[in-house]
């Protein structure tokens, strides 16, 4: 029981899990502190390729600690930290795959569609109360429903606040995929793998950019992208993938 815990594996494959397993993943605001922290950290590590975000048991995670909301909205350091923790794990420039053991709930569902990709058990559900509980969610997290899922898929989940299943789950774009628990292993590797065998600045920078696009127009995401595009145009990765090609061997990319 407490914060989630990262490990770094020798092929870059980090994984952070949450650990309170007894309250299905409640998030509280140490969490919330602990997992900023762990992102700043990865953002920061060149051994770092690939996030994996995951947890045990029947319930991936039931979103921020209800019993701290009135805390949370009472004027502490971080009134928005939830959100903050969030719009966190999106803009990690590294590529994210939420590896859902379980259902999610609240804040849970948003956690999961920041990541990249989202890998979830078969009969696993969502529910998003916002509306049962009076509460009106925060814009990142609107507009990442509206963004990922499309508008109507994004209000039927908000304002009918239904559990809904895995499958369903999947026809609307909110899984990539879904396995049965015994797969879910095997289906998470098999993503991490393809995402590791590809140039690390081109991988980083088109997910930051294919996000910059699916927010709309605007000129200062256009000018990063084309930092990113200049930037990829001129790499050893860029070199090192043209040669690999022609050689007909597997590409050593070093991520410059």
């Amino acid at each position: 029981m407490g914060p989630p815990l990262l490990h770094l594996a020798e092929d870059g494959r980090a994984t952070l899990t949450l650990q309170r397993p007894q309250h299905h993943h409640r998030l509280h605001r140490e969490d919330l502190h602990a997992l900023q922290q762990h992102l700043r950290a990865l953002a920061q590590e060149p051994r770092a390729r690939v996030l994996v975000l995951t947890a045990s048991g029947p319930v991936f995670c039931s979103g921020f600690h209800l019993g701290e909301l009135e805390e949370a909205e009472a004027g502490a350091a971080d009134p928005q930290l939830f959100e903050h923790a969030v719009d966190a794990l999106e803009a990690l420039p590294l590529p994210t795959v939420a590896r859902l053991n379980g259902s999610v709930y609240g804040g849970a569902t948003d956690l999961a569609l920041a990541c990249d990709f989202r890998i979830g058990v078969q009969g696993m559900e969502l529910r998003m109360p916002a509306a049962r509980l009076g509460l009106h969610y925060y814009p990142s997290g609107l507009q990442r429903y509206v963004s990922r899922l499309g508008l109507q898929a994004a209000k039927r989940l908000f304002l009918l606040a239904q559990a809904v299943r895995s499958d369903e789950l999947l026809r609307i774009g909110y899984l990539d995929q879904q396995v049965p628990a015994e797969a879910l292993d095997a289906a998470t590797d098999a993503t991490v793998q393809a995402l590791l065998a590809g140039a690390p600045l081109a991988l980083q920078g088109m997910k930051l950019s294919l996000d910059d696009t699916a927010r709309g127009p605007d000129a200062a995401a256009a000018a990063r992208i084309a930092e990113r595009v200049a930037r990829c145009a001129v790499s050893a990765d860029l070199q090192e993938g043209l040669a690999a090609w022609a050689a007909r061997r597997a590409p050593r990319f070093q991520g410059r």
